[in-house]
């Protein structure tokens, strides 16, 4: 059973320190690589189905979160406000509101709907010491989020859409939903107070989950304050369930915020805000992503995707000749020389890299290389170029396969 937190040490991928604090995990080189990689796959495919992105503060004024209901609801999971003269500013707990002020600061007409807008930005939650571990409960959260202004009749497909873009950047990550929850409020006060838009928001997810045909099961007490919500649910490895990707319906904060857009009519109408988040936050994604592979993971996120690995010091100049054009094909290749060990330990110490080129006098001599996969397959010898494209396919391609023979 592979634990997050004992193989992001041993990867080198993160760390803490007790002056920096708890709940504030830093990333080591190997683990910007991946946060990297990761925060760029998803601006990508938010680009692709027309996202536009933007960059908003992660400080806001009291008023704002008291507009848009954070304070009354959501109040004892912010930090403290910050005095900054007459006025006080707290860390954000969320980009919503930001986005509907973004939204709210130009007009816009109904042929430019839906408006997608995209962030991968930071937020913080006052999580108290005793919940918090490693990476999935942390108080400063980087959220790959977004927001969708649309009209009513726009809604469902939007959500649908959503829905859609969470199912393909699971198949490329490798990982599987354990299900799908429809999140309904519960007793109490946490929720807002308006049975009818909790009704329309209710009634648009379940034509979402049944028009795609999956398969999920109601919750009560599950929702947000401010409107129901469709979880994507996974599993750790101790079978330990959290969520990891979310798409709400919301009429509750384009009222809050007044938000508006200009019709066929020429009228004033409100348009539906769809949140959605393909991987949620990015600290719990890739503690998902350890524990689902073990620290092995699919070739196009590895942190280090090629090992080049000399058998002798004659070798030395050929290996980083192949490292260096790997470099310059944007893949992430680096050479273990006879310095660091035996073939055979350098071989055991590259057990996580998706591909090892071994190089010995008869390969440098003839310009080829000897591949091995980490999955324990060796195929033919071949020339190092030829390597470096069948790598640069199977990255380009994504996904979790390592090897394409052709």
């Amino acid at each position: 059973m592979h634990d997050h937190r004992r193989l992001g040490r041993e990867l080198d991928l993160f760390d803490t320190d007790p002056l920096m604090g708890a709940g504030l995990p830093y990333w080591l080189p190997d683990g910007a690589i991946v946060r990297h990689t990761l925060e760029e796959y998803i601006r990508d495919a938010e680009r692709r189905a027309g996202y536009r992105h933007v960059y908003s503060p992660a400080l806001g004024k009291r008023e704002l979160y008291e507009i848009s209901g954070h304070w009354d609801h959501y109040g004892d999971d912010m930090f403290p406000p910050m005095d900054l003269g007459a006025e006080q500013v707290l860390l954000r707990p969320s980009l919503c509101p930001h986005h509907a002020l973004i939204y709210r600061s130009r007009s816009h007409s109904y042929r430019e709907l839906p408006l997608r807008m995209a962030e991968v930005g930071g937020m913080y939650r006052s999580e108290l010491s005793g919940v918090l571990g490693g990476l999935t409960r942390v108080r400063a959260i980087t959220l790959n989020d977004a927001h969708i202004f649309c009209t009513l009749e726009q809604a469902v497909q939007e959500a649908r859409a959503a829905l859609e873009l969470i199912g393909r950047a699971y198949a490329d990550l490798g990982i599987r939903a354990a299900r799908y929850r429809l999140s309904l409020p519960g007793e109490g006060g946490k929720y807002v107070a308006d049975p009818e838009l909790w009704r329309r928001a209710t009634a648009l997810l379940r034509e979402v989950l049944d028009g795609s045909g999956i398969p999920y099961e109601a919750a009560e007490g599950e929702a947000a304050f401010y409107g129901p919500k469709i979880d994507v649910q996974i599993t750790d490895p101790a079978g330990r369930e959290s969520t990891l990707s979310t798409v709400q319906i919301d009429f509750h904060q384009p009222e809050r915020f007044d938000l508006h857009y200009i019709g066929p009519d020429g009228a004033k109408h409100r348009p539906v805000m769809v949140h959605r988040s393909i991987i949620g936050s990015v600290e719990r994604a890739v503690a998902h992503l350890l524990e689902e592979h073990g620290g092995a993971f699919p070739p196009w996120l590895a942190p280090v995707q090629l090992a080049v690995l000399p058998v002798g010091e004659e070798q030395f100049e050929a290996a980083h000749a192949l490292a260096g054009r790997a470099r310059e094909l944007g893949l992430r290749a680096e050479v273990a020389g006879p310095d660091q060990g035996t073939l055979a330990a350098r071989i055991r110490a590259a057990r996580l890299v998706p591909y090892q080129a071994v190089i010995g006098g008869r390969e440098a001599a003839a310009g080829l290389v000897a591949p091995r996969l980490r999955d324990g397959r060796r195929p033919e010898v071949l020339p190092g170029a030829e390597l470096l494209r069948r790598v640069g396919d199977r990255v380009a391609a994504r996904g979790p396969g390592l090897w394409d023979p052709s």
